[in-house]
């Protein structure tokens, strides 16, 4: 083959690789990273499922004490690649094809898709091959390399946004602070969407990473159950410690411990928290079940739900020493890649409520938590100075720290409801504006509350109670003296609740109609009660106000262009006024024309601008917002988050913990991922072409279009690390003998 004549195909098969990423860009996106989190001081593969990932070499964590890179990346394969991979392997078993060479790049790959070699040195990736013996060592990887992806690819995956596997080497200090953060990959063109990965504080156990599910037809459901070999299906564990899992289709999976007698185990699973929402896909979400059984299988404890949370959580005092089994499975045995779980079992604190629910802001707050395990523990609290908002409050015993509760903090007056307060005759007399920290003693209880109204006053009845991770599903009511209803109000849907599926806070405004003495009723709508059934009751004038969420929480702009946002607006205590959106002190290079909302406005976009080539990594931005609220101005910033889909219809915009803008020249070329060090064979005599009867004979076999695809698929194979330099030598020479 003529050497110009292979320089152009290679040219072009360049190209194409690129030519997608360069004009038809997609937000990178993630769909699941397993195990979702690590014990601090240890070092993790983490293996991403996602779409749109091409060209991926950077990972961004929030917070502190956490660094990661990528290690590999894998596509998902089209039918013909496949088939070149099949070949490739029969060669290499026969003998025909020899690992001539690869980067250090390509040798990486090759040693990440194992997972028993992720943590091999560099050094060893980049040993010289000398001898028959040292290529055959390499022929032997490569093999063993092409039959674990072969026998892990799926043609018809479950869910092609999944099908993209990215594997990432996880580094997390033992100093790193307990608790969650954001992982997101980055691109050479985009950033990703956020997932919660955990740093724990025990040690942890994870099973075998699944391969890609694959699709269930329907009728044939059992076909894509996954069968688990026995010795994989129960796991022995000591605690504590934190499990990591994937649940596949109809699968179980089980751990098997010892306990002692008197211990207070807590058994707590993070599954929907980790993956919200599964935007219009099929199987659905995770809805894990936990259940207890002794070793001889009697069930001796079950949860699917924690109150109102998805995630189940046992508390069990452990009755006799002995050998426990926890099972784990979806409630209706559905099953994908993306249903993760993270499970930590032990005598761990663990907070159950906290009372009063907030405090005011100046004030010293006496906090009385309630859980388990949390003798001779100290709870955290806001500093006395701390500004309005929710804060999130843990409790310490030694070195453990249990999960967070969120404790609001307010400037208006405050005050403790008493009983016996059930009835307009005992109700207690408050003096407006206030807010009642009060709760739920027992089934079928009520607070009822007396304030002096006036004549056309406008009054507002809020509850706070499971937006603070309260049980209590309020019920509110305003009567006046004669006993007439003014207003009810069950649910009032916030678009600032993030993850939560049910709006179960009360909202109601009214004008008084004379005055005289009024009465604020609330209890739960399910006569549910007990200590942990706390609410903070807000009664009040209007307070007029807004929030703001911008989406999605991450841009990728073109050199030197634009990029347009949404921008959410909630509006609070009927404020109608307009609000002006800018960037809040942006970044060199970066810019926005101020854009303003009318009062009727709940939506709208806004333009980020760049003058910047790009920018060497993601760059946080802040959009904020500023409106003329009596007589003051008052600003907020936007909260970044991502708009998720729940059961295809509920929308929820879930916060993210930052902004990130990128900048890309999208004439750049992408460094190449293997450097060939042997050049082609030299250009051979072209055989001599016999006559053909058939003038047709001569036509191309292939369009150029075709054409052009193979050698894409080639070099795509090639980078990877995944063909010898003489097997892909000698298909190119196929592709240009057929065009």
């Amino acid at each position: 083959m003529p050497t110009r004549n292979w320089l152009v195909a290679l040219g072009a098969a360049a190209f194409l690789a690129i030519a997608p990423e360069t004009f038809a860009q997609a937000r990178p996106y993630i769909g699941y990273a397993y195990p979702a989190g690590g014990q601090h001081g240890t070092t993790i593969q983490v293996k991403l499922g996602g779409q749109g990932l091409d060209g991926v070499d950077q990972v961004l964590v929030t917070g502190s004490g956490v660094s990661a890179k990528v290690v590999d990346y894998q596509r998902s394969l089209n039918p013909q690649e496949t088939t070149l991979l099949r070949e490739q392997l029969t060669d290499l078993r026969r003998g025909k094809s020899k690992v001539a060479s690869r980067s250090k790049d390509a040798e990486t790959a090759m040693m990440a898709s194992d997972s028993t070699m992720m943590m091999d040195s560099a050094a060893d990736s980049a040993k010289p091959e000398n001898g028959a013996a040292a290529r055959n060592a390499e022929e032997r990887k490569l093999t063993a390399r092409i039959e674990k992806r072969l026998a892990e690819t799926v043609n018809r995956p479950a869910s092609a946004s999944l099908a993209n596997i990215v594997y990432v080497e996880v580094t997390i200090a033992p100093d790193a602070p307990v608790g969650e953060r954001e992982l997101r990959l980055g691109t050479a063109r985009g950033i990703s969407n956020p997932l919660v990965f955990h740093v724990g504080q025990f040690p942890e156990v994870s099973r075998k990473a699944m391969i890609t599910a694959p699709l269930q037809v329907l009728g044939k459901e059992e076909t894509a159950l996954r069968k688990r070999p026995a010795n994989e299906v129960e796991s022995r564990i000591e605690l504590p410690c934190t499990v990591n899992g994937q649940i596949a289709s109809g699968e179980r999976n089980r751990y098997r411990f010892n306990a002692r007698k008197g211990q207070n185990l807590v058994i707590t699973a993070e599954a929907r928290q980790l993956v919200p929402y599964i935007a219009d896909a099929v199987p659905g979400w995770f809805q894990p079940i936990l259940v207890l059984y002794t070793s001889e299988g009697k069930e001796i404890a079950y949860n699917d739900d924690f109150r109102f949370k998805p995630d189940p959580t046992i508390f069990f005092k452990v009755p006799a020493e002995g050998e426990y089994v926890l099972e784990v499975f979806d409630s209706i045995f559905r099953g994908r890649e993306d249903f993760v779980y993270r499970i930590t079992l032990g005598e761990v604190p663990f907070l159950t409520s906290l009372f009063p629910l907030g405090g005011r802001a100046g004030s010293p707050a006496t906090i009385r938590p309630a859980g388990w395990n949390l003798t001779k523990a100290t709870l955290t609290s806001p500093d006395t100075n701390a500004a309005p908002g929710i804060y999130r409050l843990t409790a310490k015993r030694g070195n453990l720290i249990s999960n967070p509760l969120p404790f609001q903090i307010d400037t208006l007056p405050e005050t403790l409801d008493r009983e016996a307060n059930d009835a307009p005759s005992q109700a207690q007399k408050v003096q407006l504006p206030i807010i009642v920290n009060g709760r739920m003693n027992r089934p079928g209880d009520w607070d009822v509350f007396r304030f002096a109204g006036k004549s056309n006053q406008t009054v507002v009845v809020e509850v706070s109670a499971r937006r603070l991770e309260s049980p209590l599903d309020s019920i509110i009511k305003l009567v006046d003296a004669q006993g007439h209803l003014l207003a009810v109000n069950d649910d009032l849907e916030d678009p600032t609740a993030g993850i939560n599926t049910h709006h179960a806070d009360s909202y109601l405004t009214a004008s008084l109609p004379a005055d005289g003495p009024y009465f604020v009723h609330i209890g739960d709508t399910a006569q549910n009660g007990g200590e942990e059934y706390a609410y903070r009751l807000r009664i009040s004038a209007p307070r007029p106000d807004f929030d703001l969420r911008v989406v999605p929480s991450s841009v990728a702009l073109r050199n030197r262009s634009s990029a347009s946002l949404s921008v959410h607006v909630i509006r609070r205590d009927g404020f109608t006024g307009p609000i002006k959106l800018a960037l809040k002190n942006p970044s060199k290079g970066f810019y926005a024309n101020p854009v303003s909302l009318t009062g009727t406005q709940t939506v709208t976009r806004i333009t980020i601008r760049t003058d910047l080539r790009s920018t060497a990594k993601p760059v946080p931005l802040t959009i904020a917002g500023t409106a003329r609220i009596m007589g003051q101005d008052v600003t907020h910033d936007a909260v970044p988050s991502e708009d998720r889909m729940q059961a295809f219809l509920w929308r929820h915009l879930v916060p993210a913990a930052d902004f990130q803008a990128l900048v890309y020249d999208q004439n750049a070329q992408l460094p190449a991922r293997r450097i060939r060090r042997v050049q082609p064979a030299p250009p051979q005599e072209p055989k001599p072409v016999l006559a053909s009867a058939n003038a047709t004979d001569n036509k191309p076999k292939f369009s150029k279009q075709q054409v052009a695809g193979r050698l894409r698929q080639l070099k795509l194979l090639f980078d990877e690390g995944l063909l010898t330099e003489e097997f892909f030598d000698e298909k190119v020479a196929e592709c240009e003998a057929a065009q």
